[in-house]
């Protein structure tokens, strides 16, 4: 049962990536609306990704629009992604 807990992480199919620089400045120098959505988040999601979609969205002029595109984007995340834990309940 230990050996199963321990690389449970890894079978994810979301993409993993190296960061850059450090993740708490990154994450204090974001729009306080922004940081309040993360805090809630329930996927990890780095502060560059966030606040790409942010600025792509128009997230300083209309919020509330930004967060149904984060949320749409981590609900297809978790999805995706989904179909991995379910099997673990399985075996």
């Amino acid at each position: 049962m230990t050996d199963r807990r321990k690389n449970r992480n890894l079978r994810s199919r979301i993409k993993r990536r190296r960061r850059t620089g450090s993740p708490m400045q990154a994450y204090d120098a974001l729009p306080a609306e922004l940081r309040w959505w993360l805090a809630s988040a329930c996927l990890p999601w780095s502060p560059a990704s966030a606040l790409r979609i942010w600025h792509k969205v128009g997230g300083a002029n209309d919020p509330n629009d930004a967060y149904s595109r984060l949320n749409a984007i981590e609900q297809s995340m978790l999805q995706r992604d989904g179909r991995v834990w379910d099997m673990e309940r399985r075996v």
